[in-house]
């Protein structure tokens, strides 16, 4: 193996400052930030019961896990978005591979699709907690609702826009279109599912949380809505934090399973 020239070396160099150099600024922004937000809330330049401050945040967190099962309501936020993100890819695979396949029902089933993706989901969710009951089963497919049909329409975009001349280097040695759908069709979308992936993660926790908003007991946004309604603001705003932290934690458990996935492709 030869060894890297002296200009790979400082360029690998100038890559770490580079990354370094956003991590700092990332974390000195974030500091700030709750430096200025602790001081105008200790010294009255915001009103510390309805805007809260990192102190109350941290003293109220310490009191929800000691007394308010926090942990619980986190574990059934992420067991309602988890499991409608395994759905979601789930059937997206599968109706978009269908789709493909029959080129009839695909013609006939897209103008629908279009208009189910673009319907506001805050309005569906009410219909489905009435048509399906207030459980956390709602909730998951209220989680689907969001991303479901969107998802099927990039995947199946995906699948059209192919390479043809390996389609139909395929079909000419005599394979079949599941040859073309496993040996193609598949492999070649992966990155795009990865993306469907990223993107869908996110949406999926934020119709969980429209479903616990309009029928849950349970979970993350019960607690948002409780708090307003009790004026317990520094639950709202610690759940929406919270909210936060597992949003960006999925989305880099994504991103990590992406850079595996293309490492090895």
């Amino acid at each position: 193996m030869n060894n890297p020239s002296s200009a790979q070396l400082m360029y690998l160099r100038q890559c770490r400052r580079h990354r370094l150099k956003i991590k700092i600024c990332r974390i000195l922004i974030l500091v700030v930030f709750l430096l200025q937000w602790e001081l105008c809330a200790k010294y009255g330049k915001i009103d510390p019961f309805i805007f809260s401050s990192p102190t109350r945040l941290i003293i109220c967190f310490y009191q929800m896990i000691t007394g308010q099962k926090l942990l619980y309501h986190i574990g059934i936020t992420l067991f309602e978005t988890l499991s409608s993100f395994f759905f979601v890819i789930i059937l997206t695979l599968l109706i978009a591979a269908i789709l493909w396949f029959s080129k009839t029902l695909s013609e006939t089933l897209e103008p629908y699709l279009v208009v189910l993706n673009s319907l506001p989901k805050s309005a569906l969710a009410p219909l489905l907690i009435v048509w399906l009951g207030g459980n956390y089963k709602t909730i998951i497919i209220t989680g689907m609702s969001v991303s479901i049909f969107g998802s099927i329409l990039s995947l199946y975009t995906a699948f059209c826009d192919m390479d043809k001349e390996k389609i139909l280097l395929i079909k000419t040695l005599g394979g079949t279109r599941n040859d073309v759908m496993f040996k193609i069709m598949l492999p070649g979308c992966v990155p795009t599912l990865l993306s469907i992936m990223k993107v869908n993660i996110g949406l999926c926790l934020v119709g969980v949380i429209i479903g616990e908003f309009i029928a849950a007991k349970k979970g993350l946004g019960y607690l948002i809505i409780y708090g307003s309604q009790v004026f317990k603001l520094d639950w709202v705003i610690l759940s929406i934090l919270i909210l936060c932290l597992i949003a960006m934690l999925l989305y880099q458990l994504i991103g990590s399973f992406e850079k595996l996935c293309l490492k090895r492709k």
